[in-house]
């Protein structure tokens, strides 16, 4: 098991707290944001692998945002997958 903290950046939430074991994910803590969504998108990505998390999530953007919550979240992953 394995903990990678990313900070985020254009988005209301500053930073986020992926668990993993190999490469699927076991919990993500979003501190800041829409709390109610982040818990959603945390709940809805326990168990996927990074690469499903990632094709489903990454270039959402929040309104006028060039990204979102959901994006940072695959470049957290992807962050995590280039080590």
């Amino acid at each position: 098991m394995a903990v990678h903290i990313y900070k985020t950046s254009g988005t209301c939430s500053k930073q986020m707290k992926i668990t993993y074991e190999d490469d699927i994910i076991l919990d993500v803590e979003i501190i800041g944001g829409c709390n109610g969504n982040l818990q959603g998108i945390s709940s809805l990505v326990k168990g996927m692998r990074f690469s499903d998390v990632v094709s489903k999530l990454e270039g959402i953007k929040c309104g006028f945002r060039p990204t979102s919550c959901p994006d940072q979240l695959a470049r957290a992953i992807k962050e995590i997958q280039a080590k």
